[in-house]
């Protein structure tokens, strides 16, 4: 694959959030790391970043993005058909606990996607942890996210994220199409908007909370839409996240 794919490929998203063993988080990172990224890429995947989640010690998620459904279908079956995956699948099912919480997604509207630049990923030895502090946000909703909902979004939240120092951001709504890999399941019957903002560091994003712009420009508005409480995860990306600072 053309490790100069551009993010305005990937029309389809899996927020993935694995469930791990306790103090195995570590053991799968180097695995995924040094195993799992190329290869999937070699069939037309994209694995977009890999992060340790700062509240949830035992929790690894994943972004790997698709040109299309029709891509993930067949990238899914070679990769879990292939040697790779056969290879190192009982090593990595060893390590989880529930690798079944996964969004279905697609960029909220056109440009909105997160800018994904693979030529910013590490060797395959790499061992650093590169810099930037990533905050995911799920918002669940009632139905489909709403044209009012979008454009307060882009006109309302993804400013006031900029002000507030995100240096790149990236919004996504459920994809409606059935998953037609059965194999890998995906949480179905849910209607959400997904934020996915890139901090240079965790002392721009606490001084952004700090500030109280999102309380005050975003918070009374926004209450309008969510069903239930926000889910936010606290991010830092592995070694060889191709999404960072």
């Amino acid at each position: 694959m053309n490790a100069s794919i551009q993010d305005t490929q990937l029309e389809v998203i899996e927020l993935r959030q694995y469930t791990l063993q306790p103090n195995k988080r570590d053991v799968l990172i180097d695995l995924f790391d040094r195993e799992l990224v190329e290869t999937q890429e070699a069939v037309g995947m994209t694995v977009m970043g890999q992060f340790r989640d700062l509240d949830h010690p035992d929790l690894f998620v994943w972004l790997r993005g698709f040109k299309s459904m029709e891509t993930r279908l067949r990238g899914l079956t070679a990769f879990y058909g292939g040697p790779t995956w056969q290879a190192h699948a009982e090593a990595a099912n060893a390590t989880m606990l529930d690798s079944d919480n996964v969004l279905l997604l697609r960029p909220a509207w056109e440009g909105a996607h997160l800018p994904t630049d693979l030529t910013r990923r590490a060797s395959q030895d790499a061992t650093a942890i590169p810099p930037g502090f990533v905050d995911i946000t799920i918002f669940y909703l009632e139905a489909p996210a709403s044209a009012e909902l979008l454009a307060f979004c882009r006109e309302r939240m993804a400013r006031v994220l900029s002000a507030g120092g995100a240096a790149a951001q990236g919004w996504y709504t459920t994809e409606p199409s059935e998953n037609d890999f059965r194999r890998l399941p995906v949480r179905a019957n849910e209607h959400v908007l997904v934020g996915v903002a890139v901090f240079p560091d965790i002392t721009w994003f606490d001084a952004f909370g700090r500030s109280n712009l999102w309380a005050r420009e975003v918070a009374p508005q926004l209450a309008q839409w969510p069903i239930r409480s926000t889910e936010t995860h606290r991010l830092v990306p592995t070694a060889r996240s191709a999404i960072h600072a």
